[in-house]
């Protein structure tokens, strides 16, 4: 089941997301149910959120996840959405 998870972070929380980028990136290597992912971005430029799509059993796997990133753990997000995705162009 694939579920997008989008993420915005709380203002002027740039510094907290590079500061736990590194753990974030480790992971989603760990995990293995990450199947695209990358950072939403603000008019500058710079990164303002998430987007990563998931590869889980059920909505309840995507939920744990997202709980357990290191991003959340470290309260950079004003609010995360997942949603079920369905593929229909690309990989």
């Amino acid at each position: 089941m694939l579920i997008a998870l989008i993420a915005h972070d709380k203002p002027d929380a740039l510094q907290t997301r590079k500061d736990n980028r590194d753990a974030h990136l480790a992971y989603i290597e760990a995990t293995g149910v990450v199947n695209q992912a990358g950072p939403l971005l603000d008019e500058a430029g710079e990164m303002c959120g998430s987007l990563v799509i998931l590869d889980v059993t059920d909505m309840s796997a995507a939920q744990d996840w997202a709980a357990n990133d290191p991003y959340a753990k470290a309260g950079l997000f004003a609010d995360v959405t997942l949603t079920p995705w369905k593929r229909v162009i690309g990989g």
